[in-house]
């Protein structure tokens, strides 16, 4: 019970740091409003859930050891990271042009927040390697580890489903500050801006 407990405090600390999808999140509430948020949430919870699957199931092992896996998911990652951040700052240009404002037109994403949300998480190898090295800190391998990993798994996807929605919950204070033109084109920008830094750490990121 007391390292139940300890998992679920350091799951919190390591739920809450700002990453990519903290800002796909806000990203989708912003601009297309909380359901679009919420969908993100969904999908980010999936994509985390696909990773304790795999963990479960011995395929995360695989993903690890082999270096073509590994960098492939890495590439591919990187690069739908990029294209996300890429495609942000050209809606955030378009936004700004008359002509395009002129139409009224109602600004879409390229994709929906589930799907990027759920792809963000599935292709990093990075949440395989986290799953391998964090939770097996925290298994009795005396009662087997089968349940364990899946119970320990399932908890993390529980948290980061709080988390992000409360996160949600906070942006409806600011709501009508966060649906003024400018503060969304200034929020597309910086969004777009962090998720390309994000897209390209992670090419660069070595295998364990």
């Amino acid at each position: 019970m007391h390292d139940f407990l300890m998992f679920v405090v350091l799951s919190i600390f390591l739920v809450i740091l700002p990453g990519p999808d903290t800002v796909l999140v806000i990203q989708g509430a912003s601009s297309r409003g909380k359901k679009e948020g919420l969908r993100t949430v969904f999908g980010i919870t999936t994509g985390v859930l696909v990773h304790t699957s795999a963990a479960v199931l011995g395929l995360s092992i695989i993903i690890v050891n082999s270096s073509f896996l590994f960098e492939t998911l890495k590439f591919v990652g990187a690069v739908y990271l990029v294209y996300i951040g890429v495609s942000t700052l050209i809606a955030s240009r378009k936004r700004k042009n008359k002509h395009y404002q002129a139409q009224k037109k109602p600004f879409k994403l390229v994709q929906s927040g589930f799907k990027k949300g759920l792809v963000t998480n599935v292709v990093n190898p990075k949440v395989a390697v986290f799953f391998l090295t964090f939770l097996p800190q925290f298994i009795n391998v005396e009662k087997g580890s089968f349940l364990q990993f899946l119970g320990l798994g399932l908890t993390y996807c529980l948290l980061t489903f709080i988390w992000f929605c409360f996160v949600l919950y906070l942006i409806k204070f600011i709501k009508n500050w966060m649906n003024r033109p400018s503060t969304q084109s200034v929020i597309e920008r910086v969004s777009g801006s962090v998720l390309v830094i994000f897209g390209l750490k992670l090419a660069f990121e070595k295998q364990p």
